[in-house]
């Protein structure tokens, strides 16, 4: 049945982003291939389905925020990009094919991603049926999770950190931007639009943070122990660009029981939910079985 519903969610966001991309105006076509090139290239589509999960927990009405879900995907496709340039973390291969930037070169990758961040926010703004005040509010989650106290700003101390040993507190405090960020923008906003109370958007938002952390430790353990056919990057990126990561402050076992009690914290903050959570509480159990 999870499985099932993943499937249909997945097929549900992609051919709305498909939509939303090929209904754009641009007065150049390149940049919309090149954009298409990554937004289209598979992945799990786990953050606009979280959006869809989390509003189906309070109310039931996840479908009906698909456009709101679909930004969330084009803003982390064009993490993904420049995350993947030479001048980040240098990356050939993602999802299984060449980097945006080893197909169109350097600079259409960087505008590629600059065109799918501002077509997020677009995007948004197509939303129906949501009070403006919500969809305002909406608006400041997912712009502060994608910039300098989120997103931008984890990937700048990232940068500052490689080939240094850095202590576990500034190892969070990067993730909580970098990975963790978007996740708890796409769970808080799936609430917010869904109309959760005080005490639901609370649980959810200890879900999120727990959730956020439990996939980069995670993350941090495939790079280790993955395979790459499976995970569709090279394993070991983040030894060969000296990173340090939950696996290297800590052991490889001491990383696994930690995101065990991770998600466990996860699944406790749902307990204020009934079996309307239970997309939820499954989705965050997956991580820690993972394979990619």
């Amino acid at each position: 049945m999870f499985k099932e519903k993943w499937a249909e969610r997945v097929k549900l966001v992609e051919e709305n982003l498909l939509h939303e991309l090929q209904s754009t105006a641009t007065i150049d076509e390149k940049i919309l291939q090149a954009m298409e090139y990554s937004l289209m290239s598979g992945g799990k589509r786990l953050r606009p389905i979280l959006l869809m999960a989390t509003a189906d927990a309070v109310s039931k009405s996840g479908e009906k925020f698909l456009p709101v879900a679909c930004a969330l995907e084009m803003i982390h496709t064009y993490s993904l990009i420049h995350d993947d340039l030479p001048a980040m973390d240098n990356d050939d291969y993602r999802r299984g094919k060449l980097t945006n930037h080893k197909v169109f070169g350097d600079a259409m990758a960087i505008l590629a991603g600059d065109g799918l961040l501002t077509l997020a926010f677009e995007v948004m703004t197509r939303q129906k049926d949501v009070e403006p005040k919500i969809l305002l509010q909406v608006f400041h989650e997912i712009s502060t999770a994608a910039g300098i106290a989120g997103m931008v700003g984890g990937q700048s101390i990232d940068l500052q950190s490689e080939g240094k040993h850095i202590n576990m507190m500034t190892l969070r405090k990067m993730h909580i931007g970098k990975t963790g960020a978007l996740f708890l923008a796409a769970i808080r906003s799936g609430a917010i639009l869904a109309g959760a109370s005080k005490d639901q958007l609370d649980a959810l938002t200890l879900y999120a943070e727990n959730f956020g952390l439990a996939f980069q430790i995670t993350d941090d353990i495939l790079d280790v122990t993955g395979d790459e056919k499976s995970l569709g990057k090279p394993v070991g990126s983040d030894a060969k660009n000296g990173k340090s990561t939950y696996v290297t402050l800590m052991s490889l076992d001491e990383a696994k029981f930690l995101a065990e009690k991770t998600v466990e914290t996860a699944l406790d903050a749902l307990k204020y939910f009934g079996d309307e959570a239970d997309f939820l509480r499954e989705t965050v159990t997956q991580l820690i079985l993972r394979e990619r």
